[in-house]
Parts: C-alpha cells; structure tokens; sequence
C-alpha cells in the first residue's frame, strides 16, 4: 500500500500531539526549526546523518 509522505506526516503528527501532550510552543519550535535547517547549508549534512 502506498501512503503519500504528507498523510504520514499528518497521521504521526496528530497521534503524538494527542498521546503525548507537549507543550504548543515545543511543537513550533521544532516545525520551525526543522524548516529552516532543511533550506540552509545544514540540510546536506544533516541528510547525510539521518540517512
């Protein structure tokens, strides 16, 4: 079965947020974050890393 990445994004995102319950500000910072490192010089290296 093929799920498109933004369903499966949006499926783990909303189960962690009502499991978990972290605070709001926690979640934009990291969404924020993760934005920006993936458009700057990081994202190769972090790429890299995760993979």
């Amino acid at each position: 079965m093929d799920v498109p990445l933004w369903l499966a994004l949006l499926v783990v995102g909303f189960l962690g947020i009502k499991l978990i319950r972290p605070p709001w500000w926690l979640v934009a910072v990291l969404l924020l974050g993760g934005y920006l490192v993936a458009d700057s010089i990081l994202g190769p290296a972090v790429d890299t890393v995760v993979k």
